[in-house]
Parts: structure tokens; C-alpha cells; sequence
């Protein structure tokens, strides 16, 4: 079967994505783990489709490289500008993902503002933290983040006793005066990826040190700089988060998914 695709990058973290509003295209796990494999498909970090869904603008359908469902954020932002491209045109995009609502907008700089599930509560653990930001997230404050060897400490935490069931991503953040610099290993993907939406949301969240109110956090990343908004409105409750950041078509094409 002979389909078109888009690829799109959100800070450097890239997808494979379908238009699926009219068809039931619906593909198995061998099938988006060949798609999203470097050296004999497409490449991506993931694979979404965008569905028709009654009462929402769209739906957005989300793969990991391994075939598991789950939410994105740099995914979320990316299948906005995909919607826009197919002439879904909003002021305010209102959309369905696996963790519920989302809300999103274009600024006039191209930048893409996805609205976040509120987050109640945050686990602590010996210093590190953990909570879920439409998917599951773990945060460890390291020195020298860029030199760190996130792969082997993200498994470790990753199929530890506690996560190993279920899976959690697995954030390295290192604070400095103009905000956080964040690693993420992601479960599905089982590797470092260069951005993670909802990773660098978990993040901010921990690394929230002002009193209740209004909040922005500047956060870069291997794969370019995003913005993370929200209110604190308590001592670990957060409302009205936005991750905010560029989304980008890299190519289109035509793949035959065998």
C-alpha cells in the first residue's frame, strides 16, 4: 500500500506523519518500527496520524518507535503546523490526544503554544523527582548535563524494579542563570532523542523556584531552545501550562508499507 508521508522535526525530535481523515489506515508495530528505523525507512523518533473526530479539529494518533501509544508534546506541536499545512486553519486549535484536550496556537513568529494537562503533585525521590505531563517523567539534577552519560543512567532508571512495567522517561537537567539545559532518554524509543515536549515540561515544573504565580522557563536542549508557561498555584500544582517552541516540515514523500 502506497501512502504519502510528512516529515517533521520539533527541535530535533522528528516524526513521520500521516494525513489519515479518509482512510482507516491503521499500521502494526513491525510496520512503525520499520518506518521509524535510520537506516532502512524513513527515520523518526515516532510516527502519528491525524484523524477526523467529531466535535475537535483533529485527532492526533501517537506511536513511539516502538509501536506504543502515548502523548507528545514536540508531536502535539508538530501535527498543529501539519494541520495548518492541510488547511486547517484556527486562531486556537482544539484537538484530541491520548491524555485528553489540547489547545494550541501559532504566534506570528511560526513558534507553535500547546496547551498541557495541570499537573497535582509531584513524587520525590532521594533529590530526584517524578510526574506526569501527559506521559510519564523522571528528573534528575546532574553537573555537566552535556557531558553526561545519559543512555546508561536513563536504562538503569528506566528498567529499574519501579518502571520497568510500565516505562518512564527518564530527564537530566542542569540549572544555570538563563534557565535549564535538559537530556531526556525516552521509553519507546529506548535511546536519548534530541528534544523531548513533555520531558522539558516535567523539568520546568521541578525547577519552578519562584512563588505562586506566573512562571516562564527558557530551556534549551540538543536540538534548539523551547519555553515552558504556567501558573503555580501551589506548593507542587500547576495550571495552565504551555510548552512553547518551533515545529518544522523537513520533507515529503510517497513509502510503500509493506
Amino acid at each position: 500500500m502506497k501512502v504519502n508521508f510528512f516529515k517533521y522535526q520539533a527541535t530535533g525530535n522528528d516524526f513521520i506523519i500521516f494525513d489519515a481523515r479518509q482512510n482507516d489506515l491503521l499500521l502494526t508495530n513491525k510496520q512503525i518500527g520499520k518506518l521509524c528505523d535510520r537506516k532502512f525507512g524513513i527515520g523518526a523518533d515516532g510516527v502519528m496520524l491525524l484523524k477526523n473526530k467529531e466535535g475537535y479539529d483533529f485527532e492526533m494518533v501517537y506511536h513511539n518507535a516502538d509501536g506504543t501509544m502515548s502523548m507528545c508534546g514536540n508531536g502535539g506541536r508538530s501535527m498543529v503546523k501539519f494541520a495548518q499545512r492541510l488547511g486547517i486553519q484556527r486562531a486556537n486549535y482544539y484537538f484530541l490526544a491520548i491524555d485528553g484536550d489540547h489547545t494550541a496556537t501559532i504566534d506570528n513568529s511560526g513558534w507553535v503554544n500547546l496547551k498541557m494537562k495541570d499537573v497535582h503533585g509531584i513524587a520525590k525521590h532521594h533529590g530526584d523527582a517524578s510526574l506526569n505531563t501527559g506521559s510519564p517523567h523522571y528528573v534528575k539534577h546532574v553537573p555537566d548535563v552535556k557531558n553526561y552519560d545519559v543512555v546508561r543512567v536513563g536504562k538503569l532508571i528506566r528498567y529499574s524494579d519501579e518502571y520497568a512495567k510500565e516505562g518512564i522517561n527518564v530527564n537530566f537537567v542542569e540549572g544555570g542563570d538563563k534557565g535549564i539545559f535538559v537530556r531526556t532518554y525516552e521509553r519507546g524509543v529506548e535511546n536519548e532523542t534530541l528534544s523531548c515536549g513533555t520531558g522539558v515540561t516535567a523539568a520546568s515544573l521541578v525547577y519552578a523556584h519562584n512563588d505562586n504565580g506566573f512562571n516562564r522557563v527558557e530551556v534549551q536542549t540538543f536540538g534548539g531552545q523551547l519555553a515552558v508557561e504556567f501558573d503555580k498555584t501551589g506548593e507542587d500544582d500547576f495550571e495552565n501550562i504551555w510548552l512553547c517552541g518551533p515545529a518544522e516540515l523537513v520533507f515529503t514523500g510517497e513509502i510503500d508499507i509493506l
